[in-house]
């Protein structure tokens, strides 16, 4: 894309697509194939600490064209609907969290805001790209010294003849060094020297000439090992009709992009879950110890039922995203739904990965094993798009200004009309029979937000319950939610304001006060 003339593209629906499939029928063929690479033909507990995915098991992944399902029908991808591109990323979480999140940042992170922001030459490039020649996009926002605080990002752009002049320093973007298309983020240089507030979002063909991004550091990051992520070098010319168009603003495009990405995220959760519930499955039931399996001891049920709870969740939370995020919806207000259900998803799958371990014992505490593996694979979702520390917070902050809108203190009486947890407030009554302090501190606004987190996801379990879901598996997740939801807020209603203690060394060493 070196100029604005862009040839006109056809787009004829081949065989080759499968475009006569229905959804199932290829999702199906899909699951095929990721059985046939990763384990009839490799050894995915091998191929999974190796560094990098290896290139033929890529290209046969890649020929099923998982990224065309978002692509519109128009430009020859199959026209897929957020429920299906759910399905698809928890198929490939049951065998792959990092061919997941791969697809999940390709589908959510570069092609999903390409489809709504990007001009119509730039669009039929791209998806042809992606298409017929199987090609990879992501999204660099992060930079070394503006990770949570991204807005002030310092990657500057200026306006030269037909171009975009950009320059700065990404880290952490998924596919380093291995995505041909990026959606890179930058803010004006202003007359003066500074850098505008607004943010603006240009897709780059990694391709082509002056739109090269430099890698000056693979990472050796820990766990989500098939994935390369570095250090980027940006200096680079982007023609003008590769910068996204906003609606209103580029800060509101970028929440739209980042909310309809968190909304995605129980896709990849429900499959990585599932899988940690079947292997807890099957290990339990063959492992004896003192003559009975694991299967039949009181606190082994309870550790498999949280999992199964964990799997209920999930589904009730894949529902509200499947009615949330199509492409059409403006997903900008919704910061609450999307931190809810972001925080839940990644909470939910660490915690599945840490029970399979417990469960399977020292066997799991290896790489190779689904469970150590997934430990260490899953703990990123907690921290990247939004430490769940932060979307807690901000929780608790959007919650607590409703509160103020319609001057209501009272925490039960306000849940209750909730929209979010009008249902689930009635069996809390005694907990959330208190007035909301908005001076509380921070961490009290931390645990809070989990909390509401908490109830949130009870409602939408209860809700799923509604439809006709199995009746003893709502039940299940029902009372594991209660459960976990009175144990937050008896920490919550503790009054606890320890700080650290810098100089702690000094009269500390215990073996000076040992009693002879």
């Amino acid at each position: 894309m070196q100029s604005n003339e862009q040839p006109e593209q056809e787009f004829p629906i081949s065989s080759k697509n499968h475009q006569s499939e229905t959804f199932d029928e290829y999702l199906s063929r899909f699951k095929s194939t990721l059985r046939t690479v990763f384990h009839d033909e490799n050894d995915i507990n091998q191929m999974s600490i190796q560094r990098g995915m290896q290139p033929d098991v890529l290209q046969k992944i890649m020929a099923c064209n998982p990224m065309s399902l978002v692509i519109p029908a128009q430009y020859g991808g199959r026209d897929g609907n957020v429920q299906e591109n759910l399905r698809l990323l928890s198929a490939a979480s049951y065998e792959s969290l990092a061919l997941s999140l791969t697809m999940g940042i390709n589908s959510a992170l570069f092609l999903q805001p390409v489809i709504k922001y990007g001009q119509e030459d730039v669009k039929k490039f791209v998806f042809n790209r992606f298409v017929n020649q199987q090609n990879m996009g992501g999204l660099m926002i992060t930079e070394p010294d503006f990770g949570s605080d991204a807005l002030n990002m310092q990657t500057s752009f200026s306006e030269e003849n037909d171009h975009y002049h950009l320059q700065g320093t990404k880290h952490w973007a998924g596919l380093t060094g291995q995505a041909d298309f990026w959606v890179l983020t930058a803010r004006r240089l202003a007359p003066n020297g500074g850098l505008q507030r607004d943010v603006d979002l240009f897709v780059c063909d990694n391709t082509a000439r002056d739109q090269t991004i430099i890698v000056e550091e693979k990472f050796e990051n820990l766990g989500l090992y098939q994935i390369p992520y570095g250090r980027n070098h940006l200096d680079v010319r982007i023609p003008k009709i590769q910068r996204l168009t906003p609606k209103t603003t580029g800060i509101q495009m970028l929440l739209d992009l980042l909310h309809r990405s968190r909304l995605q995220f129980p896709g990849m959760a429900l499959g990585f879950i599932k899988r940690m519930l079947d292997e807890a499955i099957i290990h339990c039931r063959q492992r004896m110890v003192s003559g009975k399996n694991l299967f039949s001891y009181d606190q082994v049920q309870q550790h498999l039922a949280r999992l199964q709870a964990n799997f209920t969740i999930i589904s009730a939370l894949s529902i509200k995203s499947s009615e949330l995020a199509d492409i059409k919806n403006d997903l900008m207000p919704y910061s609450l739904e999307a931190n809810i259900i972001k925080t839940v998803s990644a909470d939910l799958m660490q915690e599945s990965a840490q029970t399979l371990v417990q469960l399977v014992g020292a066997a799991a505490y290896k790489l190779n094993h689904i469970g150590g593996r997934g430990i260490v694979d899953s703990r990123p979702f907690q921290i990247f798009e939004g430490a769940n520390d932060i979307l807690y917070n901000q929780i608790t902050e959007a919650i607590v200004k409703q509160m103020k809108a319609i001057k209501e203190n009272h925490v039960f009486t306000f849940l209750k009309e909730h929209k979010l947890t009008s249902r689930a407030a009635g069996l809390l009554k005694d907990l959330l029979n208190f007035e909301i302090d908005p001076q509380m501190t921070q961490r009290k606004y931390v645990e809070f937000g989990k909390t509401l987190s908490r109830i949130a996801s009870l409602d939408l379990v209860m809700r799923l319950g509604e439809t006709g879901f199995r009746k003893d598996l709502i039940e299940n997740a029902k009372s594991i939610l209660q459960q976990e939801i009175t144990q937050i807020m008896t920490g919550f209603n503790f009054a606890q304001n320890a700080v650290v203690i810098e100089d702690y060394k000094n009269e500390s060493n215990w073996s000076d006060y040992v009693i002879a």
